[in-house]
Order: structure tokens, then sequence, then C-alpha cells
């Protein structure tokens, strides 16, 4: 599959494929030879002509497929899926950032006649991609985690990121079933506009699922109660923060809606796993623990980890903050928006990396936060991590991806010693 790209080509490495065993190609040129033993295929685009082979393929198939997008949560809620799901299913899920108009069909060629269902994560970065990608999947259940900022260079407003996660609803069954967060009002406007069932999980009273009495141990575990239409349970997840009622409301919703078990449910939130560098539990030893949250960051994702940060166990805590991207005119007020709330937080230190994150700094500073330090760059922040961490230091690590934060992560893992 001769994919083109801004740095790329595929077709150049069409003999190089052919030769190390390959029996056929697509291609997009004539070539000015051709094996006789091999079989060419000549198209108009590469990249339509994997969509519609990943369409044909997954037709192939008749199992439900569940469709999630949303501005945070995406990959936290299909891994919470695909392990509630799993107590009884044999899952596909999309694998690390496999989320696009390339990965989506990669991810759907991977079908095996074992699968029993499919959990699918839908990302975006302009209007038209949720569409793009609906058509291929055409989900049996659509799951919006929440509208926040993520992307909003390229739309503008909130309500315009709604009405492009609204594509997912696009080439849905029509007897499908749609799963919302009850607590965010720009979904609830959707309220009554479906032709398909719609579940609402939260907090709120009214939300179909429902979670209370949320607790954690401020190390690696949270609890809390979710009430269904069929049952309350306690439930247990290996992971902290407040925003993990969603992804867990959202698995018990689906859960119930494929026959599952109340104890199934519990069993599969409790297999939880997060996928890498998403909050991410790394403990140390001499007390000390990493909160690895590198992949990705907008504002509410941002707040989520600052708010886990405040709550974990570590007399002394240290947020290593790198820029948000993709905020448009709106970054210096949002990244401001992010030091205030974490100096009302009680964070005990800022390292804020880039740009961008020095409007975090001078926020936190200015609200009274006294440990407070910038860096161009992410090395600049090796020595003073150096010097900063101790017996019971809790970390954590944010950015966009483009900032490669990672790299932090892995400088505190070589300076601290395994639990």
């Amino acid at each position: 599959m001769p994919l083109v790209g801004e740095r790329f080509d595929g077709h150049a490495f069409i003999q190089d494929a052919l030769e190390s065993g390959a029996s056929a190609c697509l291609t997009a040129r004539q070539r000015e030879s051709y094996d006789p033993e091999k079989s060419y295929i000549l198209v108009v685009s590469p990249q339509r002509a994997l969509r519609d082979l990943a369409a044909w393929y997954k037709r192939c198939f008749r199992i439900p497929f569940i469709a999630v997008t949303g501005s945070v949560g995406k990959t936290t809620t299909k891994d919470m899926l695909a392990a509630v799901l799993g107590q009884r299913f044999e899952v596909l899920k999309t694998d690390g950032n496999y989320n696009n108009e390339l990965g989506l069909p990669l991810t759907l060629l991977r079908l095996e006649k074992k699968h029993e269902m499919a959990v699918l994560e839908m990302g975006m970065s302009s209007a038209g991609e949720i569409d793009y990608l609906s058509e291929i999947v055409e989900p049996d259940v659509a799951i919006i985690t929440n509208i926040g900022d993520a992307h909003i260079e390229y739309f503008g407003s909130r309500e315009n990121i709604l009405a492009a996660k609204k594509e997912i609803f696009h080439h849905m069954r029509p007897r499908g079933l749609v799963v919302l967060n009850g607590d965010d009002p720009l979904l609830r406007t959707l309220e009554g506009q479906l032709p398909q069932d719609i579940l609402w999980c939260g907090e709120a009273e009214d939300a179909s699922y429902r979670a209370s009495g949320i607790r954690s141990d401020g190390e690696n575990t949270m609890w809390c109660t979710v009430k269904t239409p069929r049952t309350h349970m306690e439930v247990e997840a290996f992971a902290l923060g407040n925003h993990m009622i969603y992804p867990i409301l959202f698995a018990a919703a689906v859960g119930e809606y494929y026959g599952l078990t109340a104890e199934e449910i519990r069993q599969g939130i409790a297999d939880f796993s997060p996928t890498k560098m998403r909050m991410n539990i790394i403990h140390r030893d001499r007390g000390i623990t990493i909160l690895d949250d590198s992949y990705n960051a907008n504002p509410q994702s941002m707040r989520a980890a600052v708010e886990v940060l405040s709550g974990a166990r570590g007399e002394y805590k240290i947020a290593v903050l790198g820029d948000m991207l993709e905020l448009g005119i709106l970054a210096p007020t949002l990244h401001e928006g992010i030091g205030l709330y974490l100096a009302r937080a009680g964070i005990d230190c800022l390292i804020a990396v880039g740009e961008m994150a020095a409007y975090i700094a001078s926020a936190a500073r200015s609200a009274g936060m006294q440990e407070v330090y910038t860096c161009a760059e992410k090395e600049e922040a090796l020595p003073l991590l150096a010097d900063l961490v101790k017996d019971q230091t809790t970390i954590l690590v944010k950015a966009s991806r483009g900032m490669q934060m990672e790299r932090i992560t892995e400088y505190l893992k070589s300076i601290t010693e395994d639990a």
C-alpha cells in the first residue's frame, strides 16, 4: 500500500516489498517495469483504496462495532471498554494512535475470525474526519466522551467541535445505541435530537449510569459505586482521578447492553490497564512516584492530571508541564488558566517547558506559587529534577505529543531505583 505523505512516498518501497515476499501491490503510478510473477493493481488514490478495502473487509464480519470519540479520554475509554467486554468476548481494539484516516482502516484489516467485537477510537483535527471514519465503521454503538478545547485552533469554538464530533452519528445503524457524558452541557443539547436511544453517564441525578462515593488511596487505586438501570455495584479500578468515572460508566453501559453480568463488568474494570504514557503510575524506591501522562494534553486533560497529582500521596509534588498545542489564539489564555488551577491545587513545584508553558508559569507565580521554573527546552529540566526529586516525591509529566515529554519520564526513571 504505497501511501504518500509530505515527507515520504510509499511507491519508492514497492520493489523492496515485492522482493520481501509480497505477491501483489497497489500503485497510483505506472511503473517502468513489471514482474510477471507479481500482481499490480492501479488505483487513483492509495489512501482511498485503503479506505475502500477496509470498509469491504469490515462488512465481512457480522459483529458489533463500537466507536469512541471525544475531546478527552478516548483512549482510556477504548481500553476500559475492551477490558470489560473482553470478559466475555474476543475483542479487537485500536492500538496506540491508530485512530485516524490511515490507522483506523489498518486496525480493521487486523480483524480475524476469532473476533466477536471491535472497539475503535476515532480522532480528528478537522471537520469531516469523523464522518470519513464513521462511513467506514458504520457503528452499532457510538460514544462521545466530552466536548473540550482540543484542536480548537482549527474549529474556533466548542460548538464547532461538537458539530464535528456529531459526525459519528452520520453512518450509524438505525437501531444503534448512543452513549454520552451526561455532565457535559454541550452534549446535553443532543437530548431528543437523535433517532437512536441515548444512555447518559455521569454524576447527574438523571444519568442512566451514575457514579457516586468516589474515593482513592492516592497511590494507584480508586473506588466508586456504579448505579445502573439493573443494579448497584462497587467497582475498583487501578487508576487515579475523578475523571475516571466516565470510562467506567461508559464501559458499564455498553457491557450491560451486550448482556454482561455485574460481576463480569466489575472484573473488567479491575482488569483495566492504561495505554503507555496515559497516566501510567510508576512507583520507584524511596516513595517516589512518576505520573507519566506525557502522550498528549489539552486544557481539560491537563486539569484532570493536576487533580490527580494534587490527590496523590507524596510529601512533595512536582508538575513538569509542557506546551498544549493546536489552541490557536486562545493558547495564552488557556495556558494561564492551567497556571491558576495549579496554584490553587496546592502543588509544591512547577517546571514549565516550552514557549506556551511560560504562560502557565507566569500565572502560577501571580497566584502565589513559590517554586516555579521555566525551561525553553526539556533538556533544561533534567538538572533541575536531579536536584529537586527527593524521598516521598510525586512527579507529573504532561504536555502535547509534539513536546515528546516521555524523555522526562525516562530521565526520572534513570535517576531513581525500582520500588
